[in-house]
């Protein structure tokens, strides 16, 4: 047996964005450009190491708003133009630096991995992600977990029926993209509140990850620290996150995408090209990121080229730095375990290709140096791990999330504080108007549609997103708007439901707009 474990756990998601009322949306590029820099990336370093018959398996969730969106005929479409132009950008910048070699080779590289992105996306994986996805579940290379289904931030939630409407719908839209009951689940923010075990108990959830804090600060204290889960009462197992595992990789001081090789994501073609060229591809003129980063990260000015070779030439050490500290950090423990201990490290997944453009890289080099050393670490999921080692202490995790700040803070801040009265009201509504036509009485065909669309309103209104891009500043203009477009339809639909005269134009609007879980079950509410 080798010392210990090592889990590694990919979160996937986005906040649901999707406007057929505008031609264009400059928000839709927030998913585009995860397919081409993380998704698609990270499907084919995963599927190479399958075809090179690397034994490995690591944990992945695919959120149902980002699963939606992957799925939806009118985004892939209009992913079909966006690329169609980056590549188009791509020849435009290989023309334009005729008389800057540097520059020119950097823009060659990015001509033909666009194409090469291309060649994924419709040819290889037939413009269908989630189904790339589930094929390495099926044949045993990821183990793929629920989310809640708008990534709710769970401990804000005024009323039990909405925890559990998020968790239960969250679990039937993983059931619909992967075919299976999952066993995990990924807590959005990974923020616990009491209670939250038992109804991932009723829903078939065996385990859930915390961040560190959640798991030290319970009653009682864990014995083995955060190198094996611990069980709540309800018998869900919580996995502690690893922080200097996180350290390594997110750090902005110390990480490893802040190597002076690696690609600088701040300097992007978007504002570098002449206004005429730009324009060219984007008439209105308004700057924006194209994807197409010429430069390395180096301090000052000027900035020099970004140089492939060299990127990649540093990978494989930082993945066996990566490898050797856990493999440091798991015999240090070892001797003191009664079973193997296990170092939980997740992470977004737009973290690798996006954020930083080698990681998929790095995580298939870590992957592969993990094969190749099983007397040393061993890659497992939390599933796995438990599926082994089933006996644990028994304690209360504490209110956490890995948010700044550990606890409720980002999501409930004097910029976002107003948002709650109004979901608050809303839950209560919804609660109200599901039990109320859930009693047996007939109810019509429209007002199955208008409950099923409340009910949606609702949960998009609940994304953590929001909260968090208003507290920050990113896109807050847009997330606000949003936060409020929600509560009006939402306001408007019931105002409709219980005074008897539901607006068919305006319902059909609304279902057309937010189209999310078409076959929604409004009466989890209930």
């Amino acid at each position: 047996m080798p010392p210990g474990c090592l889990s590694l756990i990919l979160h996937a998601h986005l906040p649901f964005v999707r406007h057929p009322e505008h031609a264009e949306f400059f928000e839709e590029d927030w998913l585009f450009e995860a397919i081409t820099e993380t998704y698609l990336p990270l499907l084919d370093a995963l599927h190479a190491l399958a075809a090179d018959g690397v034994i490995f398996k690591i944990a992945m969730s695919v959120t149902p708003t980002l699963g939606h969106m992957l799925g939806d005929e009118l985004l892939r479409a209009r992913y079909d133009h966006h690329l169609d132009r980056l590549i188009a950008i791509a020849e435009n910048e290989v023309r334009r630096n005729e008389l800057h070699a540097d520059e020119q080779r950097v823009a060659r590289f990015y001509l033909l991995r666009l194409l090469r992105v291309r060649e994924w996306w419709v040819h290889r994986w037939q413009r269908d992600i989630v189904a790339a996805f589930r094929a390495l579940q099926d044949r045993g290379h990821l183990e793929i977990i629920a989310c809640a289904a708008t990534h709710g931030y769970l401990p804000l939630m005024l009323r039990e029926e909405s925890v559990r409407a998020q968790i239960a719908l969250g679990v039937e839209a993983h059931r619909t993209m992967f075919g299976c009951d999952p066993r995990g689940m990924w807590l959005p923010e990974c923020a616990w509140r009491p209670g939250v075990d038992r109804i991932l108990a009723e829903c078939g959830i065996r385990w859930c990850v915390l961040d560190s804090h959640g798991i030290m600060l319970g009653t009682s204290r864990p014995q083995r620290a955060i190198f094996a889960p611990v069980f709540t009462h309800a018998g869900v197992a919580a996995f502690g996150r690893d922080r200097e595992s996180a350290r390594q990789v997110w750090s902005a001081a110390d990480g490893y995408p802040g190597d002076p090789w690696y690609r600088d994501f701040y300097r992007d073609a978007g504002w570098d090209m002449p206004e005429d060229e730009f324009r060219k591809f984007f008439p209105d003129g308004a700057r924006r990121f194209t994807g197409l980063k010429m430069h390395r990260i180096t301090g000052g000015e000027p900035k020099q080229c970004y140089d492939r070779a060299m990127a990649l030439s540093r990978v494989p050490i930082h993945a066996q730095h990566f490898l050797d500290a856990r493999i440091a950090q798991l015999r240090s423990v070892s001797a003191l375990m009664p079973v193997p201990p296990v170092v939980v490290s997740p992470f977004d997944a737009e973290l690798f290709g996006h954020w930083w453009f080698e990681g998929p890289e790095w995580l298939a080099a870590v992957i592969r140096g993990a094969a190749r050393q099983p007397s040393a670490i061993r890659l497992v999921t939390p599933g796995d791990f438990l599926a082994e080692c089933d006996t644990h202490q028994i304690i209360d995790p504490a209110p956490s999330s890995w948010g700044d700040g550990g606890f409720n803070a980002v999501w409930l801040d004097p910029s976002n504080a107003w948002i709650y009265p109004a979901l608050h009201d809303a839950e209560q509504k919804m609660a109200f108007s599901a039990r109320h036509f859930s009693d047996g009485a007939s109810i019509t065909e429209i007002e199955e549609r208008c409950l099923r669309q409340l009910a949606r309103e609702l949960l998009l209104a609940q994304s953590s997103d929001w909260a968090f891009l208003i507290r920050s500043g990113t896109a807050r203009e847009y997330a606000t708007r949003r936060t409020r477009d929600h509560f009006d339809r939402f306001t408007r639909l019931h105002a409709q439901l219980h005074g008897g005269g539901i607006a068919t134009e305006f319902l059909e609007n609304c279902e057309q707009r937010d189209n999310f879980m078409p076959r929604l079950n409004w009466r989890t509410y209930a």
